[in-house]
């Protein structure tokens, strides 16, 4: 892989300052450390060490890392690891590519609510394909599949979305057969929107009447009952998206383009196009690697955004570029069908967290 033209690293060094000066009083210890860090990784400010090559004896001396887990040239090895773990759990079968996403007027509240509603999202989802793939009308099986939350879009503005990498097929009742799904039809995406979308609403209804849910700023109104209730009401009518696709690349092409979002990491520095002292251009994120598609044809063919920075008259948001929020974007899977077939409890599945 050659070296990028430009690093965050890069960025912050030219408009960390400004960025710093304009929002310190949202920014917290935490954050600042992770500016430090990236600024200073690799660079004369943390020190070097002397490697040596064990066949021919030939010496560099390098610059130590931060060993930060939001720089982008520290989660290499620790990526690598998690898709390497994850490739050696694929069956032999087809696989497709599923997306959960909410409606956007629900951001702001899930913002203010994230470890509760973030969890929502999964079990919603998760939820949403085991009942639907287990209906015998659909596809009658149990499902094993991976889901990792992802909370901001290709423009790195707020969404929060599921994405699910999902077998075409699943055990029998009696897990003593695999039933597999038609090659190019898992499960019908209108089902899964609406029974997602049930899901959701009812585990908010259920937050709202159990005290568990904070209202502040805009999202102030909604504490009082029949405004909620009208809230609610208004996302009942909407069209949920579910999107669900066979990847063109296998399983393994959906994991390498999840893989880089295991670890914390916004944006690569790969995707980064072009910066100056008030613009930061960089490459859309799709199912291929970004380092295939030719910066100069990037441009060309528009599939790049631009960001203010703070020398800007809006600044860069203190959660999208530099992804400093604090909240772990941490992947979550239901059991692989390699795990004593699609384990439950108490009709519920087991979840386990790879990134602790």
């Amino acid at each position: 892989m050659t070296r990028p033209p430009w690093e965050v690293a890069d960025i912050i060094r030219r408009a960390g300052t400004k960025f710093v000066e304009r929002y310190r009083d949202s920014l917290t210890w935490a954050q600042l450390k992770v500016l430090r860090a990236i600024e200073r990784c690799r660079t004369a400010a943390l020190g070097g060490h002397r490697d040596q090559c064990v066949r021919c004896g030939r010496q560099a001396i390098s610059y130590n890392s931060c060993r930060n887990r939001h720089c982008p040239k520290c989660q290499t090895n620790a990526r690598e690891k998690w898709l390497r773990a994850r490739e050696q759990e694929l069956l032999p079968v087809c696989y497709f590519h599923l997306v959960f996403s909410v409606p956007h007027a629900l951001v702001p509240l899930m913002w203010q609510n994230k470890k509760l509603l973030f969890g929502l999202l999964f079990d919603a989802s998760a939820a949403t394909l085991l009942e639907v793939a287990a209906n015998p009308a659909r596809l009658g099986a149990a499902l094993g599949f991976l889901g990792i939350l992802h909370t901001w879009g290709q423009t790195l503005q707020r969404h929060p979305h599921i994405h699910c990498v999902v077998p075409g097929g699943g055990l029998s009742p009696d897990h003593t057969q695999w039933i597999r799904s038609p090659p190019n039809f898992f499960l019908p995406v209108r089902v899964l929107s609406r029974v997602f979308r049930g899901k959701f609403v009812a585990g908010l209804r259920h937050a709202f009447h159990a005290n568990q849910l904070s209202f502040f700023r805009e999202c102030q109104p909604l504490t009082n009952e029949k405004a909620f209730a009208a809230f609610l009401r208004d996302l009942f009518r909407q069209e949920w998206v579910v999107y669900s696709k066979a990847p063109f690349g296998g399983p393994e092409h959906v994991l390498q383009y999840l893989a880089r979002y295991t670890h914390r990491v916004a944006i690569s520095n790969h995707r980064l196009l072009a910066v100056d002292d008030d613009h930061v251009t960089f490459l859309l994120e799709g199912l291929r690697p970004p380092q295939q598609v030719p910066h100069d044809d990037a441009r060309r063919r528009g599939v790049f955004a631009t960001l203010l920075t703070a020398r800007s008259a809006e600044g860069v948001p203190t959660d999208s570029l530099f992804r400093l929020d604090g909240q772990p974007a941490a992947p979550r899977t239901a059991p692989t069908l390699q795990n004593a077939a699609c384990r439950t409890t108490s009709g519920r599945p087991q979840i386990k967290n790879f990134c602790s």
